[in-house]
């Protein structure tokens, strides 16, 4: 299961990311928002994180106008590690070497087309592990202080 949340400046993107999940027939909840209506990010990244970092959702995907405001949200929650993606070769390197579990998208500046490339990069691609299982595990024990 995939958890997405967005703000208003990410609503359009989401929608053509949901239909493009449906497409794969890849299962996911929404956790808002549900229009273009002016609303507070916060709200909705959290939604999506916590079920991440809860094991309810194995992945998870965010958004807001730049992605920025949306990741720095979802990495406040504990055993979230999300990135902001605006290409295919981060999005295969953020789950390769950092076994990102959350993806940031800027519905901005990001494409439709381009979009769905990230987010399929992001789905398939598989974490390597060795070298950069131990630098996932230093960034994990920041988080526990």
């Amino acid at each position: 299961m995939i958890a997405i949340g967005c703000d208003h400046g990410g609503f359009a993107l989401k929608q053509e990311v949901m239909r493009h999940l449906d497409e794969l027939g890849l299962a996911y909840k929404d956790f808002g928002t549900y229009s273009e209506e002016s609303c507070d990010y916060p709200i909705f990244a959290r939604a999506a994180a916590e079920q991440v970092a809860s094991g309810q959702c194995e992945r998870g995907i965010v958004l807001c106008t730049t992605g920025i405001g949306v990741s720095m949200v979802a990495n406040k929650v504990k055993g979230v590690r999300c990135a902001l993606c605006r290409d295919l070769l981060s999005a295969q390197l953020t789950r390769q070497h950092n076994n990102a579990n959350m993806l940031a998208l800027a519905g901005g500046f990001t494409g439709n087309f381009e979009a769905e490339h990230i987010v399929d990069a992001f789905l398939t691609t598989e974490f390597e592990g060795g070298r950069h299982q131990r630098r996932v595990g230093l960034v994990m024990d920041i988080e526990q202080g």
